[in-house]
């Protein structure tokens, strides 16, 4: 039986949680941003993933963790705000009627309990109200949309960044389980969501091929013949199904072993059904194939038996799973519950355990972040945890260090699922004889070798070198320019070294004017152009620098670093200023303790006092002005626009007392969908004041100011809640 993560490994991972401050968390939270975003775009795009399944749930799971606790902290590159990857070159773009979601993830059945009562908090249903749920084993292939119109397959595209994937339509018309016409009857237009995979005995035998075929071209190649294209071998059959429909040429893509199981429904012109298991029976009366696992659950406390029962039965299913998802199967529920960021709040992925393993923990090194954080990362012997070679793990602080007493020279045992990916758990042999002396921080920057202070009541120790430090520096820049920022095709991390220490780039503002080097840069190894102009390297990176001199606001904010100041709150801050002339002057203006901006600034729902303290700290000084002025005279930021069009649509809103129809939190949602900007305080800025049961000095204040007040039933009406 699969068994759930031992309590003690739960209470170790909440433990580490409640032991980071701010600060720390923000820190750890910027680097499983890149780690996974990294993880992801291999995985999504590439067909080559860089960590197991359970290495990234390890990751994301203790992003999670950190982001509940330090919700002022979330990123807007937090991978819990993403969906997949940006649709590759090489094919065109399909976009999606409705959003492909990701989804959250379960490791034990407090976890799924809680989910299960997230959907009561949300919908504001009782304990005696039963929630069924259909569970579906959890395919590891390749998400798919297929649009039907009028019966007629017309079009098929990956999940991509969950809005535009890639157009694989004639790629799966190959597919023998694909209906190209549906039985009737069926809506004027449906989007149907399915898993593309490779079974097993399948991918072992493609698997075989595949090697001969690499060794008999290695072979020619060695006897100096002229070879064609490489041969790729596919490392599971998750990669050689995604590798598979992404063929340029669909005549390869036929002769791959593809399966298909649809699941799930998208953009649909009329009902089909008022239950999941209600469409998955549509589903079959349409052609299509699906898991004859996919079993509806009477209630939530069938789960944890179903979730044991696929954890003995796994190993022997000719495909692989990585898990049970569960979804709610009213549809009418789904659809007021909707999604949070990357997921839906009505479904989860309740995932298997993952590996651990043991090695040696050779030496403690440090890494100097762009705020200056100083985190130890413990370098080991290279092991191998569930087919990927391990050989670096964070540390997090000195005080994890300290808690776990891991010193060099120590067995270390290894984890890959929730918390940072991999982890040291324990030291396995801590009395054995000959140990070295406990691993002592440093005082100083090994960068720059300014003093590293710890302040008091803080777990992170920090490099006081502020600008002088090049670890610092090169880090903003790399941020500056990386993907979820303002996205620099050619400017990733070694170009930036590379153009830091050659001098010609200390600021984000250098970087636009690159054009004025290019000289230098082609002088360089690799760089260098002919006698008519400079090379295509340095022609591809102007190119690219000169495509990001309009970005949006809230890639722009969130570029320059700002502690704390993620995608998600970047996103709020540009949408509730609307443009950089304007974010500017009110940060400059909020550096008054209790001036209009300054309240302004407090009262944006999302924004809580830490984070508005940062954008005070950070326009307080002037040489972080002087630097964003600079920017701008190089750069001009788009006008951020709202959400949505209507009533709504940029107007901000306050909810008070208790609503009798709903929860406060689903009528948040319902606002923010529709393109409100939800504030937790009344101003005369304020557009409506949603006034329930018991309303308190909201309410008196809204009446004092002469603002719009809304019932209840009103704002039923302005949502379209009918």
């Amino acid at each position: 039986m699969t068994a759930s993560p031992p309590p003690s490994v739960l209470a170790e991972a909440a433990h580490e949680v409640e032991a980071l401050t701010e600060e720390e968390a923000a820190r750890e939270l910027a680097t499983l941003a890149e780690q996974i975003n990294r993880a992801s775009r291999a995985y999504h795009v590439e067909d080559a993933p860089v960590m197991t399944d359970a290495e990234y749930d390890r990751l994301f799971r203790r992003n999670q963790a950190i982001e509940a606790r330090f919700p002022e902290l979330v990123r807007d590159d937090s991978p819990s705000r993403k969906v997949g990857e940006e649709a590759a070159a090489g094919f065109a773009k399909s976009r999606h009627g409705t959003p492909m979601l990701s989804l959250d993830n379960a490791f034990a059945p407090e976890d799924f309990s809680e989910f299960a009562a997230r959907i009561r908090r949300f919908l504001g249903l009782s304990a005696e109200e039963v929630l069924r749920f259909v569970a579906e084993p959890k395919i590891d292939g390749l998400s798919v949309n297929l649009t039907y119109e009028d019966g007629r397959f017309v079009r098929g595209a990956t999940r991509g960044d969950g809005t535009v994937g890639e157009d694989i339509t004639e790629n799966l018309l190959t597919l023998a389980e694909l209906p190209r016409e549906l039985v009737a009857p069926f809506p004027e237009r449906i989007e149907v969501r399915g898993e593309v995979f490779i079974t097993k005995p399948d991918f072992l035998a493609f698997h075989a091929e595949q090697t001969r075929l690499f060794e008999e071209r290695e072979a020619r190649r060695l006897a100096g013949e002229k070879v064609g294209e490489a041969v790729r071998i596919p490392v599971n059959p998750r990669n050689a199904a995604a590798g598979s429909l992404r063929q340029l040429d669909p005549a390869v893509t036929a002769k791959r072993p593809l399966k298909l199981f649809a699941y799930a429904q998208g953009v649909s012109s009329a009902p089909v059904a008022d239950t999941h298991s209600g469409y998955l029976k549509v589903l079959e009366g349409w052609g299509f194939r699906v898991n004859p696992l996919s079993t509806p659950l009477d209630d939530e406390h069938a789960a944890a038996a179903f979730q044991a029962r696929m954890g003995e039965e796994r190993a022997g299913l000719d495909y692989d799973i990585d898990g049970v998802v569960y979804k709610l199967d009213r549809l009418d529920w789904q659809s007021r519950l909707g999604f949070v960021g990357r997921a839906p709040r009505w479904a989860i992925a309740w995932k298997f355990p993952a590996e651990r393993a043991t090695t040696k923990l050779l030496e403690i090194q440090i890494q100097v972040g762009r705020t200056g954080a100083l985190t130890p990362r413990a370098i080991m012997q290279p092991v191998g945890v569930g087919g990927v070679m391990v050989q670096h793990a964070t540390l997090h602080n000195e005080d994890e260090v300290a808690r776990r007493d891991a010193r060099p020279g120590d067995t270390v045992e290894l984890q890959r699922a929730g918390d940072v990916i991999p982890q040291i758990i324990r030291v396995v042999d801590p009395d054995r004889p000959g140990r070295a002396a406990p691993w002592q921080p440093p005082t100083h920057c090994p960068d720059c070798g300014s003093p590293a202070i710890r302040p008091e009541g803080e777990v992170v120790r920090r490099c006081t070198g502020g600008l002088i430090c090049p670890a610092q520096q090169v880090e903003r820049l790399i941020h500056f320019a990386s993907r979820n920022a303002l996205d620099i095709e050619g400017l990733g991390i070694e170009n930036v070294v590379l153009l830091h220490e050659a001098g010609l780039v200390k600021t984000p503002a250098d970087i636009f004017r690159l054009r004025e080097h290019v000289a230098t840069m082609r002088g360089w190894k690799g760089w260098g152009g002919s006698a008519k102009g400079e090379s295509r390297k340095v022609t591809n990176l102007l190119a690219a620098i000169d495509a990001r001199r309009s970005p949006s606001l809230e890639r722009f904010i969130f570029a320059l670093g700002i502690r704390r100041i993620g995608e998600q709150n970047a996103r709020l801050l540009a949408r509730h200023y609307h443009t950089a002339a304007a974010w500017r002057q009110a940060m400059l203006d909020a550096r008054i303790v209790g001036s209009e901006a300054r309240e302004d600034l407090g009262g944006i729902q999302g924004i809580g006092p830490a984070i508005a303290q940062e954008l005070v700290t950070f326009f307080s000084e002037e040489r972080n002005v002087r630097a964003l002025d600079d920017l701008l005279r190089e750069v001009t930021p788009e006008e951020a626009e709202a959400v949505a069009e209507g009533a709504l649509s940029g107007k901000s809103i306050v909810f008070t007392g208790t609503l009798e129809t709903m929860t406060r939190q689903e009528a948040e949602a319902r606002a923010e969908n529709l393109g409100a900007k939800v504030v937790k305080s009344v101003s005369k800025k304020t557009d409506f004041v949603v006034v329930g049961a018991d309303a308190g000095s909201k309410a008196k204040k809204a009446a004092e100011l002469e603002l719009r007040v809304l019932t209840e039933a009103e704002w039923r009406d302005m949502a379209g809640f009918g």
